[in-house]
């Protein structure tokens, strides 16, 4: 009985973690890609303000809206990614093209309605008497979601970015 108890204690003990690497990070394709996604629709979304505005505004780097959409570059980066390292036909790749999709639906639909409903609000208030007691409210964000051709843009840079790491990684 010796020799099974310590067979059954090490099956039960955890991993040892000493190879453990925070580097390893870096080799998920999926993850990379997703990363990827996001940072270049944002860059693009800087850059493109920098061109036809003539100015630099680094809350582009980080907001929502505007052309290509962020959300979906990141989430069908994911997504592809993921169909092309564990399968299209794999349950992982059926949820994050679920997820995807619901993304890009609430990004097109609810928040840009949502954007919508602000700006309307806004103007609203400014229109208030200044006795008022909103008046002085701070303006809401107005710019929350997408245009389906901006959801479209961000789906094919996210796609793009996860088949260039396919084919360069």
């Amino acid at each position: 009985m010796g020799d099974g108890g310590a067979a059954a204690d090490d099956v039960s003990s955890p991993p040892a973690a000493a190879g453990f690497s925070y580097l390893a990070v870096f080799h998920n394709y999926p993850l990379v890609a997703a990363l990827l996604g996001f940072a270049i629709a944002q860059s693009i979304k800087f850059f493109v303000t920098w061109y036809k505005e003539n100015r630099w505004d680094p809350k582009q780097l980080i907001g929502s809206g505007g052309m290509p959409s962020s959300h979906s570059a990141t989430v069908t980066a994911l997504a592809v990614a993921i169909g092309f390292q564990d399968g299209f036909n794999c349950s992982l790749f059926a949820t994050a093209a679920i997820f995807a999709s619901v993304v890009m639906y609430d990004a097109s639909g609810i928040r840009l309605h949502a954007g919508k409903q602000a700006e309307v609000l806004n103007q609203i208030v400014c229109e208030l008497p200044s006795e008022h007691p909103l008046s002085e409210t701070r303006p809401l964000r107005e710019l929350l979601g997408h245009t389906p051709t901006q959801v479209v843009a961000g789906a094919l840079l996210g796609c793009t970015i996860a088949t260039a790491g396919q084919l360069f990684l």
